[in-house]
């Protein structure tokens, strides 16, 4: 699907403020992206408090850690809210062999499914993530999905994060305590800074959720 209309320079504004903008112009046509990362827990502290029946989701790849699953209960019990299940097919061992296709198969295809239903959706993306996350935009035309797609906390650094967690005493996932700045499935994530630990050993550095499309 071809962009529509140039979308709103929100880049001057906060966190908050995007993600006021994404409830007055998309609510209830709004799905938020729960990875249960530390990102993620700001991202939901502040939409609650904005939106309470803002709609929240979480890939189920069926190998996250128990610690993420524990996060995912214990962000529930503390807002009152439910975060959506989603979960795509499963190959036992194929992450092995073809990482590509798991990650296809337990997260890619799910997304699209969620995203079919919605106008735009919310993400955790930093720029100070990764060389190819420095160019995401506050708020963008995701051409691969056919959405907008907001990332608020685009601009913030690992201490911007960790100073509204202590701030706000929001939940969030003890792996970070434990040397795991990224957070993904058993079998392909170690401890690391930035996303180093995600599918260590390979140069692998993003599943596809956040891929340009292919031509």
């Amino acid at each position: 699907m071809s962009a529509p209309a140039a979308a709103p320079d929100l880049e001057s504004l906060g966190a908050q403020e995007v993600l006021e903008h994404m409830v007055r112009e998309y609510h209830p046509r709004l799905a938020v992206a729960c990875s249960f990362q530390k990102e993620a827990s700001v991202i939901l502290d502040m939409l609650v408090r904005i939106e309470p029946k803002a709609r929240f989701f979480v890939l189920d790849t069926g190998v996250l850690f128990e610690e993420t699953y524990d996060t995912w209960r214990r962000v529930e019990e503390r807002y009152g809210i439910t975060v959506e299940r989603h979960v795509g097919e499963r190959v036992d061992g194929l992450w092995a062999t073809d990482p590509d296709a798991c990650c296809a198969m337990r997260k890619v295809r799910p997304l699209e499914q969620v995203l079919e239903g919605v106008d735009a959706w919310i993400t955790g993306l930093r720029r100070d993530q990764t060389p190819a996350r420095a160019g995401t935009p506050k708020l963008g035309w995701d051409a691969a999905h056919g959405k907008w797609k907001a990332a608020p906390l685009a601009d913030w650094t690992e201490q911007d994060v960790w100073r509204y967690i202590s701030a706000h005493d929001v939940p969030y996932n003890p792996l970070h305590d434990r040397g795991f700045e990224s957070i993904g499935c058993t079998h392909c994530t170690v401890p690391g800074a930035g996303r180093e630990g995600r599918w260590a050993g390979t140069d692998r550095i993003e599943c596809g959720l956040h891929l340009p499309p292919t031509t």
